[in-house]
């Protein structure tokens, strides 16, 4: 048993039965699980928190659960992208439509809005307006 206290093993499955090399070992030492080091553990944030996915094939064709997983996930139109925090809830709904999506992970200074994503969508003007003639008559 005091073995047990010192240090904990959790030994994550096979991501795939094909490829058992995938199997993880954590191990969790008693320092690292005190609260004084995990609040000093969580100042530092990781590089990627947000999913970016991007429909790459429609779902038409497919069932209703899946099309309603699509719609649950914010999706209208194919190669549409949307942001997404890290959560179990967002990464179920990606297994569920895995083979329509292609995802990323990126951190948090990449993650634009609607708004954002719009305006990078945009060409440019081609010109640039440097008076106007009511400026002129008004005498601005």
């Amino acid at each position: 048993m005091a073995s047990l206290a010192c240090c904990r093993t959790l030994y994550i499955r096979p991501i795939s039965r094909l490829s058992p090399t995938l199997t993880r070992t954590l191990a969790i030492s008693p320092s690292s699980a005190t609260p004084e080091n995990t609040n000093s553990n969580s100042n530092t944030s990781p590089t990627s928190t947000h999913f970016k996915i991007t429909l790459t094939r429609s779902g038409i064709s497919l069932g209703k659960k899946v099309q309603r997983t699509l719609l649950a996930l914010g999706f209208h139109r194919r190669f549409q992208t949307v942001y997404f925090p890290h959560s179990p809830e967002v990464a179920g709904k990606i297994l569920k439509v895995k083979e329509l999506v292609k995802v990323e992970n990126v951190g948090e200074d990449m993650v634009m809005s609607d708004k954002e994503q719009r305006q990078a969508r945009k060409a440019s003007r081609g010109y640039t307006v440097v008076g106007t003639r009511k400026g002129s008559f008004m005498g601005v």
